[in-house]
């Protein structure tokens, strides 16, 4: 028998805060089993950037396993897929999955999340083998936008389940809203560490379409090669 359907992982996350965002972005993050409806938007970003010289071989060695993007570019064609799907362990979970088409070559940025009821919050595995794991804390800002934080990451290899000290950590804040005038969603993404300070980021604009979930959700492309069952 297959598991019941729930809300939404954003629905459940932002509780009665959801009613707040903005009836497109309502619309968006409302994308999950229960609704049957995937999220694909296609749109620019106007500048993708990164930190000082010495992130630059921590972003490439991520990149291998599709965590960050080590490039720095200007107005690069870009394409988010949020899927969302059961994963093995029966959890319903939602893909976060980027492409960013640079001159020289494209570059993908992977998420998958879940829901953590336990913590009220959605927990963010990067990668394609999801070592890293993120509590993302999301709120509503004042004039309907989607404001998202990261919290506490923790290293997942085998029977390692280490936290990561701050120092070592990189903080996200990811803000995205609904442009009326233009028609479109705009997002701006930052990633910081308190100790080398700006690693990585990108600020543009998208439009959506709302393919069928069932479907996109089975597309091998988009799931991770390794799941981690621990929150």
């Amino acid at each position: 028998m297959s598991a019941p359907a729930t809300p939404p992982l954003f629905v459940r996350a932002l509780g009665a805060d959801f009613h707040r965002l903005h009836p497109r972005l309502q619309y968006r993050f409302s994308a999950g089993l229960s609704t049957g409806r995937a999220c694909v938007g296609r749109g620019m970003m106007h500048r993708v950037w990164h930190g000082r010289w010495p992130v630059r071989p921590l972003l490439a060695l991520g990149a291998l396993r599709h965590v960050l993007v080590p490039e720095a570019e200007e107005n690069v064609p870009f394409t988010i897929v949020n899927a969302p799907y059961r994963d093995s362990f029966g959890r319903e979970a939602l893909t976060f999955v980027r492409s960013f088409a640079f001159a020289r070559r494209r570059r993908r940025f992977d998420a998958h999340m879940v829901y953590c009821p336990e913590r009220g919050c959605i927990v963010d595995y990067l990668g394609t083998h999801q070592h890293l794991a993120t509590d993302l804390h999301v709120a509503a800002g004042p004039g309907g936008e989607l404001l998202i934080e990261s919290g506490r990451h923790r290293l997942r290899e085998g029977p390692l389940d280490a936290g990561l000290p701050a120092a070592l950590a990189g903080r996200a804040r990811v803000r995205e809203s609904y442009d009326e005038g233009a028609g479109c969603f705009r997002v701006a993404v930052a990633v910081d560490n308190p100790v080398v300070g700006p690693l990585f980021g990108y600020e543009g604009w998208f439009e959506a379409d709302y393919p069928d979930a069932a479907a996109l959700g089975r597309c091998a492309a988009l799931r991770a090669v390794r799941e981690e069952q621990r929150v």
